[in-house]
Order: structure tokens, then C-alpha cells, then sequence
């Protein structure tokens, strides 16, 4: 295999959501003699994916589509991805045929492929960490990977031409592919993803009973409380999955969080200023030393904040701005906590480069104070 040629043959992909509909558009568009063929339990997901051009072929069962496929990608939710191993497991499947997932865990996929790996096909469990506000085939990018850290967790004894052929079919992600052992990859994505969101999850819990006895809490919320606790509004049967299968990660992790604030407990206990200084001194630090433009196991918020005056047809005048100049934005709101004259217009969107330009374009066109709230 020449590096830099395009592959030829055929890429069956198991899941036509955001994540598998992304990985067939850079999968075509690096190998376009490549046939792309798609599966999803969902039937209107994959005949919108016929429709939009992102599958070549769409297959009516595992079976039909993993036979004579040189490439098998699985983007469902990871339980799901057990469910489709077991499936292939029982398939006379392609000599040389690579399998693959997009799951968000690693360990108890890996131990699952085992059957696979029996049978002499190769299993590279795989994580591209990127992602979007928006869900379906029909949110599905080119780009949506594109400079992000791709995970992949290669057994010791993987045949290394089979990764490196794994990497040339996903060459056209344009992703950072890092090659970890299984138990690091949870043990990472628990401390830096997944329980950030039992964390995100568990304050607005807090927030809702409060708001039972105090009716201010829900209006106040609607500002900076409801961007920091945004992640909570991801999918709950996905993280619901997700946080099962990384149960013994998570449950360390709640018992060093208990540990860090029982610290934090204690020094407002002994009214401690040095220490309290210090501690808030060392996360704003190490906080602002991380990478900006890096993507993460989160996907990025680019927003943009925009003092606006309070008069009918501001935001349309905002969008009409945008939409003269073809930038696309994710989503757009406007923070309830202030009640001067002038409120602030949150606007999200998919890249930093959308929102660069969309900052050039605003004041261009107005007057208006923006800022990135970096």
C-alpha cells in the first residue's frame, strides 16, 4: 500500500448519525473510487443519507453489507457497538476485512471484539473526538474532524500494516491519530468528558430543587449558570450507556472529587485566605495554560457575545448580517440577567473561524461591543 494513494474497495459503516455520516463524507472525499455502504436501524436516517450523497449503497442488514466490505466502521451508541460485534462475530466475513468502532469507551468494546479477533479478523477500537450541537446524518461534515485527536486502542499484537491501513482510509478526517491502551483511553476521557457531565448533570439537579423553594433560581440560571451546565443537555441514553460502561473510572473519580472538596470544605471552614487564594490562583493557571484551539473530548462552544440595544428586530438585524456574509451559526439566544438598556446577544457556532468572521462582520456593519468570553 503506497502511502498517499487512494484506496479502492468497499467502506461499510453501521450507524448514519452525526459521527458515522461524517466519517463517510471524509472517507469520500479521500478515496472517491472507495464505495461507501450504510446501515442504520433507523430507516429514515439512512435513506436520508442515500439522498444526501453521504452512502453510496445502503444495506437492508448487517449481513448483506459486511460481507464483501473491506472496511467495517461501527457509530452507534456503545451499547449498540457490543450488539454489533456480537452480529459480526456470528458473519463469514472478508479475509483482511479491518473493523472498527467510534464509541466513547474502549474497555469493555475491546474485551468484546476478542471474538473477532479469534476468527482472525482485525479490531482496532477507535475514538475521534469531535462532535457537534447538532445530531443526524443531516448535520454530518467533511470537517468535523479536522484537527482533532483521533483515539485509536491497536492490541499488542495488531498488525501493524492493518493500522496503518486503518489510518489511510481515515486519512481524509485530517484528524491527530494517538495510539493509547484501552484502560488509559477511559481513564482519560472519565477525568476530561464523561464526568464532567455527571458533574454538569448533578448541578442543575441541585439548581432544580433549589428553584423549589426559590423562584429566582431559574431566571438567574438563564445566564452564565446555563453555559457552564450546557452539556447536560446531551443525549441522557447516551451518557446513560456511557457512564455504565465506565462505572469503575467514574466511581474512582466521585471519590477523589469528594476528597478535592472536602479540602475546599475545610479551608472555608478555617476562613484559610492564603490557601483559598492559592487554590483558585493554581486552576485559573493551569486553566488558561490549556490548548485554545485545540478540539477535545467536548466539543467546543464558539460563541460569540454581542451588546445589543433592547428594540424589536435586533437579532433579525444581527442574522441579516451574518446571512449577507454566508456565515452559518448553531444557535443564537439572549441572556436574561441584565435589565439595562442593553442585553447580550449569545450566538454559537460550529468553528472559530465562523466565529472570527462573524466578530469582523458585526463590526463592520454596527456599532456594537463583542467578545468571545475567553
Amino acid at each position: 500500500m503506497k502511502a498517499g494513494v487512494p484506496l479502492k474497495g468497499r467502506v461499510f459503516i453501521i450507524g448514519l448519525g452525526l459521527i458515522g455520516g461524517s466519517l463517510a463524507l471524509c472517507i469520500k472525499a479521500e478515496h472517491p473510487k472507495a464505495k461507501i455502504i450504510g446501515y442504520d436501524i433507523n430507516k429514515k436516517q439512512t435513506r436520508l443519507a442515500a439522498m444526501l450523497g453521504v452512502v453510496d449503497e445502503v444495506a437492508e442488514e448487517i449481513e448483506t453489507g459486511a460481507a464483501e466490505a473491506d472496511l467495517i466502521l461501527i457509530a452507534t451508541p456503545v451499547k449498540k457497538i457490543e450488539t454489533m460485534i456480537e452480529q459480526l462475530c456470528h458473519l463469514s466475513l472478508k479475509q483482511g476485512v479491518i473493523i472498527s468502532d467510534a464509541g466513547s469507551t474502549k474497555v469493555e468494546i475491546v474485551k468484546k471484539a476478542a471474538c473477532l479477533r479469534d476468527k482472525g479478523y482485525t479490531f482496532v477500537g477507535g475514538h475521534p473526538m469531535a462532535g457537534s450541537h447538532k445530531s443526524g446524518v443531516q448535520a454530518a461534515k467533511s470537517i468535523l474532524f479536522e484537527n482533532a485527536f483521533y483515539l485509536l486502542t491497536p492490541e499488542t499484537d495488531t498488525d501493524p500494516e492493518a493500522l496503518e491501513s486503518l489510518k489511510m482510509w481515515l486519512k481524509g478526517t485530517k484528524a491527530r491519530f494517538l495510539q493509547v491502551h484501552p484502560a488509559e483511553h477511559d481513564y482519560l476521557t472519565g477525568v476530561i468528558s464523561h464526568f464532567p457531565h455527571v458533574i454538569a448533570a448533578s448541578l442543575v439537579h441541585q439548581a432544580e430543587r433549589t428553584s423549589r423553594t426559590q423562584s429566582l433560581v431559574t431566571r438567574l440560571a438563564a445566564g452564565g449558570f446555563r453555559d457552564i451546565t450546557r452539556i447536560a443537555s446531551s443525549s441522557p441514553h447516551m451518557w446513560k450507556d456511557i457512564s455504565l460502561h465506565n462505572k469503575d473510572v467514574l466511581l474512582q473519580l466521585f471519590t477523589d472529587w469528594q476528597e478535592e472538596m472536602a479540602r475546599v470544605a475545610n479551608m472555608l471552614r478555617a476562613e484559610n485566605e492564603e490557601a483559598l487564594l492559592q487554590y483558585f490562583s493554581r486552576a485559573k493557571q493551569f486553566r488558561d495554560e490549556m490548548p485554545v484551539k485545540e478540539k477535545g473530548a467536548i466539543p467546543a462552544f464558539y460563541d460569540l457575545f454581542v451588546d445589543v440595544p433592547d428594540y424589536p428586530g435586533v437579532i433579525s438585524e444581527i442574522t441579516g448580517y451574518l446571512a449577507k456574509e454566508n456565515i452559518n451559526l448553531t444557535n443564537i439566544r439572549i441572556r436574561e440577567t441584565r435589565e439595562e438598556v442593553y442585553g447580550i446577544l449569545v450566538i454559537s457556532f460550529q468553528t472559530e473561524e465562523d466565529r472570527e468572521r462573524a466578530e469582523q462582520c458585526i463590526r463592520h456593519y454596527t456599532n456594537y461591543e463583542t467578545s468571545t468570553g475567553i
